[in-house]
């Protein structure tokens, strides 16, 4: 894609791979770049197309999607987010934005899927999404939406209501 759509030098590409890459694929990186030296990008292209684009790595992919549930407590609604369109974008890159959107707001179900679908009138962009996750996690529906599991017990003690003060 870079050296097509923006001329960039084949060479260039190779020798700035390494501050592309982040974790694992930085640590696979490596240990090629050790095994075998240097070598042009069409050499690497390969070798990424190869280890990250077959079936095992798509499936692997689909599960992390499924998976992953917006926590309130643990997720930041852009980081979650994001990582959920990436996903999305790796497995399906022809899939429209709109259908991206979709199966990501999928995931809440209930009253955040709701909130979040109550602010659009139309398709909006990720950002306008983010934003209303943002917005909605710190409002009263989105502290009601998650309920931490000891929060749900009750000792049956009365709660005595604090005296005011005139």
């Amino acid at each position: 894609m870079f050296k097509e759509e923006f001329k960039i030098p084949a060479e260039y590409i190779s020798s700035r791979l390494y501050s592309l890459f982040t974790k694992s694929a930085k640590r696979c990186y490596n240990k090629r770049r050790q095994d075998h030296g240097k070598h042009s990008w069409p050499w690497w292209k390969e070798k990424i197309i190869f280890k990250w684009e077959n079936d095992s790595w798509r499936f692997e992919m689909e599960k992390y999607f499924e998976e992953s549930i917006f926590n309130i407590e643990r997720d930041r609604p852009m980081s979650w987010f994001i990582k959920q369109k990436d996903r999305l974008t790796a497995l399906h890159p022809d899939m429209s934005q709109t259908m991206i959107h979709e199966r990501i707001l999928r995931k809440f179900g209930g009253d955040l899927e709701h909130a979040i679908r109550r602010r659009f009138i139309e398709p909006f962009s990720t950002e306008d999404y983010i934003n209303s996750m943002g917005d909605i996690t710190t409002m009263k529906i989105g502290r009601n939406w998650y309920k931490h599991p000891i929060e749900n017990k009750t000792s049956g003690k009365a709660i005595p209501k604090p005296n005011k003060a005139h």
